[in-house]
């Protein structure tokens, strides 16, 4: 297929990217690189250093695109509460022209970047319970409401027209995609997961390492998270493109279906870089949810999905890599 991934130059956009080229697609790239680097664009591959709201200069109906992926997006949450617009005009109205483009071109598949967060809080205290795909939707910032926005987007423009779509919605991808051709990981700035965080510190790269709150009503007190490595997501995008169906709009979450704790991510991170990583407790924050476990169950069914790297110390390692490697580079 010739397929358009938007934000392939970002960090899942890019890995997802290596494997739609090894599994003989055609892929061209559009990146504004507002976050994404050039460098994370493949020898030979098309690029279009572009906005999202420029996409239809690309996708036209002469172009001959059999699909979308769409990646390019803003995503750090508290960002999206001191600039709700931001996150507003280059989510949803950047997705408003990229479907535009989509129907002018007849172009008949789209897979979306969309995050397990839509759902906010729905676990409760519970570390045992898992959120499926029908679970209640109860976004706690812009970032997150602005995703749940493009899903419903989604499923109105199936209902109209012969649009085949998937909605992955992401429960805290991590690791790297590590080959000879080089490797691909997390590189944000700022950074604001708590993985590369932790392995920053533990390199000696950055100042305090905050734990945000250890009192909550969970096993350790800290809270907890699904960790799922990229490598695993990228895969399960390559299945969405053949699960497409026309008219149809379809919701999967993607998670290993373990709950981590901060404090037993701090104790891989410590495992892994040997490294003594110390902590400084802070208050909660605002916001965070206790426990978010995600139920991949449709997944595996209905896309034939598993995740091959389902340790968070193997997610931890390869991270490691990646940082000491990108680190080397620069």
């Amino acid at each position: 297929m010739k397929l358009l991934v938007t934000g392939g130059a970002g960090y899942i956009g890019s890995i997802v990217t290596r494997q739609l080229l090894a599994a003989g697609h055609q892929v061209e790239i559009l990146d504004d690189l507002s976050k994404g680097f050039r460098d994370n664009v493949p020898d030979g591959v098309p690029f279009h250093q572009l906005s999202i709201h420029d996409v239809a200069q690309v996708l036209t109906p002469d172009a001959g695109f059999d699909g979308v992926l769409h990646f390019a997006a803003k995503i750090a949450v508290e960002e999206s509460v001191s600039n709700p617009g931001l996150y507003w005009d280059t989510n949803v109205r950047g997705t408003l022209d990229l479907l535009d483009a989509v129907r002018a071109a007849g172009t008949p598949r789209l897979i979306f970047s969309s995050t397990g967060t839509v759902h906010g809080n729905v676990s409760g205290d519970d570390p045992s319970a898992k959120i499926t795909e029908d679970a209640p939707v109860a976004p706690t910032n812009p970032y997150s409401s602005s995703k749940l926005m493009i899903d419903l987007m989604l499923a109105g423009e199936c209902g109209g027209s012969n649009l085949g779509a998937v909605s992955l919605r992401y429960f805290n991808a991590a690791g790297a995609s590590l080959s000879d051709a080089g490797h691909l990981g997390e590189r944000h700035e700022p950074e604001t997961h708590l993985i590369p965080i932790a392995l920053q510190a533990a390199a000696g790269d950055r100042g305090e390492f905050f734990l945000f709150g250890d009192d909550y009503d969970t096993p350790d007190g800290t809270c907890i998270r699904d960790y799922i490595h990229v490598e695993d997501l990228a895969t399960a995008h390559l299945l969405a493109l053949d699960n497409t169906e026309p008219g149809q709009h379809k919701i999967f979450n993607l998670g290993n279906g373990n709950g981590y704790s901060n404090k037993q991510v701090i104790d891989v991170v410590r495992e892994v870089t040997g490294a003594k990583l110390p902590v400084t407790l802070a208050p909660r924050r605002d916001g965070d949810a206790v426990v978010v476990v995600a139920s991949s169950e449709k997944a595996r069914r209905e896309l034939g999905w598993v995740p091959t790297k389902p340790r968070l110390s193997d997610i931890i390692a390869d991270a490691w890599t990646f940082y000491q490697y990108d680190k080397g580079r620069s």
